[in-house]
């Protein structure tokens, strides 16, 4: 297990395919690229990604608010009326923060210069799934995507240690509120259950126990920041996953991280999102071994996972869904577009199925084949063409359009049309453009990374060759096409 791939396997293919499961796929020339570097020093180039500078500013809101204090006491002292303008207000702020986080990030995904820090950074931002409708604070969601990516490859149990921190998190699992006299069990619970070990490996006297050490981790709703309170903290004798004391929370999830089970849950994880899920035992074992003898770091298990033959096999290459953020920050990056305005962005990502900073409930998104159902695939479609042509075209005749097409368009209409749309001489040469066979390969490499299906040429060639002579507009038509198409859903 994990024999690693041989410098003769290592090809455009299998080079494109790290750079779609590690990062969000690219052009052909970012492909060619690393398919010259050889199949060592392209994994490193993207796992080494803390030597490659990065100095994307924060957005110019995220950061603590100085005037919580005075406003809070404004609110206290105010009448109704002036209490509920102020919601108001407030509420308005902070999704204007939220859209603008989300842009924020999604520009980081597409244009920023370490792709795998911010693949990994989504993958833990639906391991440990926190929401905006509850915590209500888009600086308290920035400050937790930060912790994410500061922490994205280093050691486990300094990031489960800084998520438990975290203030959001903190608010999302009410850890915040738990005290000696009633200690709550949300947040002990999750950090077992869907953190750290799944179910079946530990009992309800684990959660009883541990919730008991966690109290006095609180949070200060004036500084923004985690406070432990001694006050709140049971002092007595606590005994979690047969470790006994007068246990801390530090001590607890120590105690987590050191079950023969913790390695094996979270790489099995690991394995899940960037290859493949279900993966075999031998293999969830031979990446525990490599976790263990790191030091609990995920570097190491990255470096192993992305070098393996396992990883580039036919059962794993092109084979799984991609995501609604990977499919369009993917085909933005294929297509070399810009990523579109917040408002289609935050609007389409809803309709697709992946609002960030919003996933479902505690455990995130299920991903794989619940991306796609009807409604999300024809909102995919509809959304291809938006991307490729700058317009939502609808079906004409008796089809009418899906509620989401119609969302989608009426949406896009009050904000005026997208402006962009795929440069055509910015993806294909201008001998290329002039020859339907040259097109088709063309658009294939791109797309697909490989040759087309007999089904999926035919349909373009016959599309191409109704058109007579052929333009720009004609090949951005044949795009469109190609990416309605089930194996474009497929990374």
């Amino acid at each position: 297990m994990l024999k690693p791939l041989p410098d003769s396997k290592w090809n455009s293919t299998t080079a494109a395919h790290l750079l779609n499961r590690a990062g969000f796929g690219g052009p052909p020339s970012e492909v060619e690229n690393l398919t010259a570097l050889g199949v060592e020093t392209a994994v490193s180039r993207l796992v080494d990604y803390e030597e490659i500078p990065d100095s994307t500013p924060a957005p110019e809101w995220a950061k603590p608010d100085p005037t919580r204090i005075e406003r809070a006491q404004k609110f206290r002292n105010a009448s109704a009326e002036q209490r509920r303008e102020f919601q108001q207000m407030e509420r308005r702020t902070q999704q204007e923060h939220l859209l603008e986080l989300r842009q924020w990030w999604l520009q980081r995904m597409a244009k920023g210069p370490r792709p795998l820090q911010e693949k990994l950074t989504l993958f833990w931002h639906g391991h440990f799934a926190t929401s905006f409708q509850k915590v209500r604070d888009a600086y308290l969601m920035w400050l937790q995507n930060e912790t994410f990516r500061r922490h994205a490859h280093a050691n486990w149990l300094e990031m489960l240690t800084a998520v438990s921190k975290d203030p959001a998190m903190l608010l999302w699992l009410d850890q915040a509120q738990s005290r000696r006299e009633h200690p709550n069990e949300n947040f002990a619970r999750e950090v077992m259950e869907l953190f750290a070990l799944g179910e079946g490996h530990y009992t309800e006297k684990d959660v009883t126990e541990a919730a008991r050490a966690l109290t006095g981790w609180s949070y200060d709703r004036a500084a923004q920041v985690f406070v432990n309170r001694p006050r709140f903290h049971d002092p007595g004798e606590k005994t979690v996953l047969g470790r006994t004391g007068d246990l801390k929370g530090e001590e607890v999830l120590e105690q987590i991280v050191n079950q023969p089970q913790a390695a094996r849950f979270i790489v099995s994880k690991l394995w899940s999102f960037f290859a493949s899920e279900n993966p075999p035992e031998g293999l969830v074992d031979a990446l525990a071994k490599v976790f263990r003898e790191s030091g609990n770091c995920f570097k190491p298990v990255l470096r192993a996972l992305f070098r393996s033959e396992e990883f580039y096999s036919d059962a794993v290459v092109r084979n799984q869904v991609k995501s609604p953020v990977q499919w369009l920050v993917g085909s933005v990056r294929m297509l070399e577009l810009e990523i579109p305005p917040p408002f289609v962005t935050n609007n389409a990502l809803r309709l697709l199925g992946q609002e960030l900073f919003a996933p479902p409930n505690v455990k995130g998104w299920d991903g794989g084949l619940s991306w796609i159902t009807t409604n999300n695939l024809l909102n995919r479609y509809n959304f291809a063409a938006f991307l490729v042509l700058g317009e939502m075209p609808l079906p004409m005749g008796p089809n009418r359009p899906n509620a989401g097409a119609m969302a989608m368009r009426g949406g896009f209409a009050r904000r005026n049309r997208f402006a962009g749309r795929v440069e055509v001489s910015r993806i294909l040469t201008e001998q290329e453009r002039q020859d339907k066979d040259a097109i088709i390969r063309a658009l294939a490499t791109r797309l697909f990374q490989g040759k087309l299906r007999e089904r999926q040429e035919k349909t373009v060639r016959e599309y191409l060759d109704s058109q007579g002579e052929i333009d720009d507009a004609d090949i951005r038509h044949a795009i469109r096409l190609l990416m309605s198409t089930p194996e474009f859903q497929l990374t």
